[in-house]
């Protein structure tokens, strides 16, 4: 059982979650590591956090089917006793096409992959959440622009993780539970591999405001401190880490 505070990070094995679960170990918090098939990135981060002097626990799962969710919270009932904070920072993304490319086997599989994860794992949280506790959503600034021609359907799967974050925040702010949202931008991560342009970010970095690509780390400082206490009056809203997109 944790003395430590513990955050349950999805998706938490590489690019925003891996910087995530270091910057929570660093603030002495236990970090339960999801992940579904990338094993070896996520024992890599469970390596440095251990370094800190804090517990890290891989917790191998799909998070978008409800049983095998059910299982891994049970697994943090039995390793932590607890849980303070949940990052739903799980979610796919599919290569560039304009929607008339699309077939319903990929729309359906990015909707039905992002969407119910966070409520799913959001509504196994706030059950555990007993003292109260803090949700903070991994939403993207594609759910502001749309993704034209790129990935209008992870844009949508966004856009619905936005009105989760603003409606689930009403629902259990008497429970002194908070939700809020962190919107990324163009950061340097594997993901936009995942969706075919590796070099995505510096293509279109020059069109930002501040003219560069953001990094993991400073999408992880929004989300720790939306967690944290400082944000302690903040619910129902939302970060943008996207250099002036």
């Amino acid at each position: 059982m944790s003395s430590n505070p513990v955050v349950l990070i999805t998706g938490g094995g590489r690019g925003i979650g891996a910087a995530t679960a270091k910057l929570f170990a660093k603030h002495g918090y236990d970090v339960c590591i999801n992940y579904k098939a990338d094993q070896v990135s996520a024992q890599q981060v469970a390596q440095d956090i251990k370094a800190l002097g804090v517990n890290a626990y891989l917790l191998k799962a799909d998070v978008a089917d409800e049983q095998q969710v059910l299982a891994l919270f049970a697994k943090v009932d039995e390793l932590c006793g607890k849980l303070d904070v949940l990052i739903n920072n799980a979610g796919i993304l599919k290569p560039q096409m304009p929607l008339l490319e699309m077939d319903a086997t990929r729309i359906n599989e990015v909707l039905a992959t992002n969407v119910p994860s966070a409520f799913l794992c959001s509504r196994e949280a706030i059950k555990r959440m007993t003292n109260g506790g803090s949700i903070v959503n991994i939403s993207s600034g594609a759910a502001k622009t749309g993704s034209p021609n790129e990935y209008i359907d992870y844009a949508a799967s966004k856009g619905a993780m936005d009105t989760l974050t603003i409606g689930l925040a009403k629902e259990v702010a008497k429970r002194n539970i908070r939700v809020n949202s962190v919107r990324p931008g163009l950061i340097y991560t594997e993901m936009h591999r995942d969706g075919g342009e590796a070099n995505r970010v510096d293509r279109l970095k020059d069109k930002l405001p501040l003219g560069r690509g953001g990094q993991p780390e400073e999408v992880a400082a929004a989300i720790y401190f939306l967690a944290s206490e400082q944000a302690s009056f903040t619910t129902g809203s939302f970060v943008d880490v996207a250099g002036g997109l």
